[in-house]
This record gives structure tokens, sequence and C-alpha cells, in this order.
């Protein structure tokens, strides 16, 4: 492994990616402190924390967006409205025509399509930094010389503090597009785990100022017993996500013979790879933004006709509650399997396969095929979405019977983990195709002939 890391550097190109990758990631960690001016950054700090559905809000938007809104810095708004507007035009192909006609054209075509999720990205972030702004303002973390008449600002404040953060979210898409060329690739997600990551320095320094060999004397604090045994779980969650990440269902394909003259072509046997996880991280990002929102209302309804009934709601559909929980994990399934089916085509797959001269052995090619396809996929999904349920819910049950931190607790599951966990993996994998391309001796592979070295 230490030879490995060795032979990275031994080649300039892939060396050259690396460090402009984490040159990139540099620049991103020192904006998101450059703040936006005219916000009383101590008092927006002291009010944003703490839990209920605004505290939800914030650390779910920490946790998977890159951004921060327990502070009011240029990245703010992180790198979600890109992550929207991709999520939009995705949907919006398998809908529309023209667009998936555009889509089917190749590079040009997807070009096109980038474009106008550029486009849309500018929009949603105008739409999303004016209620910010406007939400900054009623509860008095703007300064007054800043306040007015245009949603509680200025004009002219309203217009720069738009911009600013319209413009941090733009620069850190380009900036991810900039990893994708000349860095090593998958920007936005490696933008994204490094906004994860730099939270678990905290949580290490929370169990580390909590701890105690006597006993925990306080909530929240740790002993010997809990440290193991958070050790344990985190690495049999990571152990988990990274088989249920790569984990595939293999359809075995059969090609056609193909007699050309008096020399027969074909007839090979290899086989269709269907992720169980097919729907990655996204399940987990739509139910946990789609329950954010029932604690909010239901709190505001409860504020302005207090009763029985919206208390009860109220109550039931804070984070940990049994009501909550459960709704939780039907929204992941539901989602798993709205997400599945957007992005899963088994009748576009089975029609390829006939047009390749291929076929699933003992299968008609067609709608057989593609009604085999799809009733395998449904059943697997079934299992990646329970892993995802699992994986979702941990950190929470683990903060509540163990009366630990959820800063802590955050880091054996949940959205924050499939991300860090699939990042990794995929940086891995490209780490080592650049090294075995150049017949050096990859992560798992064995040692070659090495070329080319300087």
């Amino acid at each position: 492994m230490f030879s490995t890391f060795i032979n990275i550097f031994k080649i300039p190109e892939l060396r050259n990616k690396i460090l402009f990758t984490l040159g990139m990631l540099c620049i991103y960690r020192v904006g998101f402190c450059v703040p936006v001016p005219g916000i009383d950054q101590i008092k927006m700090t002291a009010n944003m924390g703490g839990s209920g559905p605004l505290g939800d809000l914030v650390e779910y938007f920490q946790l998977f967006t890159g951004g921060n809104l327990s502070q009011s810095t240029i990245f703010g708004l992180g790198i979600m409205p890109y992550i929207t507007a991709s999520i939009i035009f995705q949907l919006l192909v398998t809908v529309i025509p023209s667009l998936e006609k555009l889509s089917q054209e190749g590079d040009t075509g997807r070009r096109k399509i980038t474009e106008y999720t550029r486009y849309a990205t500018v929009l949603i972030c105008l739409v999303n930094a004016l209620f910010w702004m406007k939400y900054l303002s009623s509860q008095g973390f703007v300064f007054p010389q800043f306040q007015g008449d245009f949603f509680g600002l200025s004009f002219t404040y309203l217009i720069m503090s738009l911009l600013m953060l319209t413009t941090g979210t733009v620069f850190l898409m380009w900036l991810g597009e900039q990893i994708d060329e000349y860095g090593i690739g998958n920007g936005i997600s490696l933008i994204i785990m490094a906004g994860i990551v730099v939270g678990m320095p905290n949580a290490v320094v929370t169990v580390y100022s909590t701890f105690s060999f006597k006993g925990a004397s306080t909530s929240g604090g740790m002993d010997p017993t809990k440290v193991i045994l958070l050790l344990a779980m985190f690495v049999s969650v990571v152990a988990g996500s990274i088989l249920i990440t790569q984990g595939q269902r293999r359809i075995p394909i059969q090609q056609a013979k193909q007699t050309r003259g008096r020399r027969v072509f074909g007839g090979q046997r290899h086989y269709l790879p269907l992720r169980v996880n097919h729907g990655g991280v996204m399940p987990i990002i739509f139910a946990s933004s789609m329950l954010i929102f029932p604690g909010m209302i239901f709190g505001w309804l409860y504020g302005m006709w207090p009763n029985f009934v919206l208390g009860f709601l109220y109550d039931s559909f804070r984070s940990g509650e049994f009501l909550y929980v459960l709704t939780y994990i039907f929204a992941i399934y539901f989602f798993a399997y709205f997400w599945t089916t957007v992005q899963f085509r088994p009748k576009e797959m089975a029609n390829n396969l006939r047009d390749y001269g291929s076929f699933i052995p003992g299968l008609r090619p067609g709608k057989r095929t593609a009604d085999y396809l799809e009733r395998v996929m449904g059943r697997i999904t079934y299992v990646g979405a329970a892993f995802l349920a699992l994986i979702a819910i941990i950190p929470t049950l683990v903060s509540q019977s163990l009366g630990i931190p959820f800063s802590v607790s955050a880091f054996l599951g949940g959205t924050g983990l499939l991300i860090v966990v699939s990042v990794q993996l995929d940086l891995v994998q490209r780490i080592e195709a650049n090294l075995i391309m150049r017949n050096y001796k990859g992560f798992l592979g064995s040692e070659g002939p090495i070329k080319g070295s300087r």
C-alpha cells in the first residue's frame, strides 16, 4: 500500500491532477470562511443551532450541500442549487421528448443540457438567496443600517447580498467543473465530501472533551465502553456501506453467434450488472428534505391554533420520535422506488441487448426481457431501500439510546457517510485506473513492469 502511494507521485500527470484537486478544495475552504457583509455573525451563530425543525434544517443542509446556514458566508448556499437543477433536468429528460432526444445526441446534446442546468442554477440561487435574506432580516440578524423596505432590506444591500450568494454557488460549480477537467474528476462530489469530512475533527474533539475513564458524569458524556462501541459500529457501518454500494445482481447475457464466411463470431457469455443501491443517496436526501417541513408547519399551526391534535403532531414529527422514524423509513422506500423508476429503463436496455445480438438465456428478446429486468430490479431495490433506511436511522437511534451528541453519532450513518464512502470508492478507482494504465502496481492488483518512470 505504501509503495502504491509512492507510485502515485512518480507519474507527473497523476501527481499534477491530485495536487490541482487539493488546491481547488483549499480554495473552497478559504471561501467558506468569508462572511457576507452586514450580518451579525455572532448573534446568528448563537441562534441558528440547537434542536427543532430549524436546527434539523441547518444540520441536513450542511451535511449534503457543502454550505453552511449557521454562518452566512459567500458559500452559504453551498452546491445545493446546482444539485437541485441537475436533478430537475434528469427528471425532465425522462418526460419531455425534446430533452430526451437532445440527451441522445452525444456530447453536443449533453453540453446543451449542462448549459440549461447552469441557467437554472442561477435562477434557483436567486430565489433561495432572496428567501434566505428575508429570513435573516425578520430574525434581526442584519445590522439596522442595512434594513429597509425591500423584503426588510435596503434595495442596494439586497442586490449586493443576492449577487454575493449567487456568485458563491456559481463559483463552487466552476470549481467542480475545473476539478473534472484538470483534476482527478468528480469535482462536485469531492466538494460535498470536503464539507462533510471537515466536521469530523469537531466530533473527535467532542468525544475527547467529554471522555472520562470513571464513566459519563454528564448527559452526553463519554466513557471507554461508549468509545469502543462507537469505533466498532463505525467500522461495521463503513464496511456495510462499501458492500451495498458495490453490490450488484449480475444477469447472465449470451451473445448470439454470427457466421461470416467460414468463421463464427460471438457466442461469448458475459453479464449485465444491476446495482443493489441504484438510487445512491438520493432517496435519503429526498426523504430528509421532505420531513423537515411537517415539523415546521405543525409548529406554526400550533402557535396560531393551540390544540391537542396539532400539539401531538408537532411533538411526533420531531427528530427521533416514533412517528417521525416510521414516516422516514416509508419515505426512503417510496423515493428509492421512485428514483429507480425514473432512472432505470428496462425497455431501452432490452432493445439495446436485442440490437447488439445479445439475450438473456431462457427469455425472448423484447418485452419478456424488459419485464424480467423490471422484476429483478424491483426485488433488489427492496433490499437496497432497507439498507438505506437502516443507515439513515442509526445516528438517531445511537444518539438517543447511548446519550451521545448527534454531531458525533452522525458519522455512524446517514447521507454524509454514504456520500463519503461512494466518493472515496470512486476516487480510489480513478487513481487505480491511472496506475494500471501506466503499468504501475494498483491498490489491489499485482505489480507489473514500470514504464516511463522518471
